[in-house]
């Protein structure tokens, strides 16, 4: 199937969707958003499930550049103080965080101005485990959105789109960064033609990833970023649990942290099935 085609053909769907919510007047607009964000409470309470999508902060997390960028130490031990505390510095854009639309903008949103109805949203997971297998400079291609929308139907209003290419599984070791002997990076990401795909369905709130970045390794250019974010949308980079929830079907939450002009940060994301 052409990329053109494909891309003509996921657009179509996705623009009849969003006309549809737009022409919805009033409460009629009203309750197809409740059918949408209604059943997210009942989830947890009739014990659907939840899942932790967030890697265990450590001062040995890989990071993109190679280098240290979490840092703890004590600032009260219980045997000497009667309580325990630690003075944390952190690098915003370290673990499972947060890239907010200042990130790769100039005026953008910061992370406290993400709305908060933008950081609870459906998930919708599209795998490429398969092809980064075989390739680690493997990207998410409008082909692939194409293909969850033949098994899944649209694209849920204002979801996350996320990447699972298996990556989460690398963490612990070198091969996460997978630098060649130049530093070039090799792991997945999104396509820039994939990510002004879903920019062109205007109501997806982010995209997430399970490795170190939103462009894959070897990018020069981060396309995908200086795409994607200045449009006031929210990335997420080093997910968890992909492994562990559908396709489609569930609730993303999204611990996003608030510090005024932060560009991002190390969020508790999790998953209610």
């Amino acid at each position: 199937m052409c990329d053109v085609c494909v891309m003509n053909r996921v657009k179509r769907k996705m623009l009849n969707r969003r006309d549809f919510f737009r022409t919805s007047a009033g409460a009629g607009a009203a309750a197809a958003l409740g059918a949408t964000l209604a059943p997210r409470p009942a989830l947890a309470q009739e014990g659907g499930g939840m899942v932790d999508m967030t890697h265990t902060l450590t001062e040995d997390f890989p990071t993109f550049f190679g280098e240290q960028q979490f840092f703890l130490d004590r600032a009260a031990d219980f045997a000497e103080d009667g309580f325990n505390a630690f003075e944390m510095r952190v690098h915003e854009h370290t673990g499972t965080h947060v890239d907010a639309p200042l990130h790769f903008s100039e005026d953008g949103n910061s992370v406290a101005e993400i709305p908060i109805d933008r950081l609870i949203v459906p998930l919708a997971v599209i795998d490429i485990r398969e092809k980064a297998e075989a390739d680690p400079d493997a990207q998410l291609t409008p082909d692939d959105i194409a293909e969850w929308i033949e098994r899944n139907g649209d694209l849920p209003r204002g979801a996350c789109v996320a990447m699972n290419s298996g990556w989460a599984r690398h963490v612990g070791g070198t091969m996460f960064r997978n630098a060649d002997d130049d530093g070039v990076m090799h792991f997945p990401g999104f396509h820039p033609e994939a990510a002004e795909m879903l920019l062109e369905a205007d109501d997806i709130a982010g995209i997430a990833v399970d490795t170190l970045s939103l462009d894959h390794g070897p990018s020069a250019d981060f396309a995908v970023h200086y795409g994607w974010l200045p449009a006031g949308r929210w990335g997420i980079e080093c997910l968890a649990g992909l492994d562990e929830v559908p396709d489609s079907g569930a609730v993303l939450v999204v611990g996003a942290p608030k510090h005024a002009g932060g560009t991002g940060g190390p969020a508790r994301v999790f998953t209610l099935l």
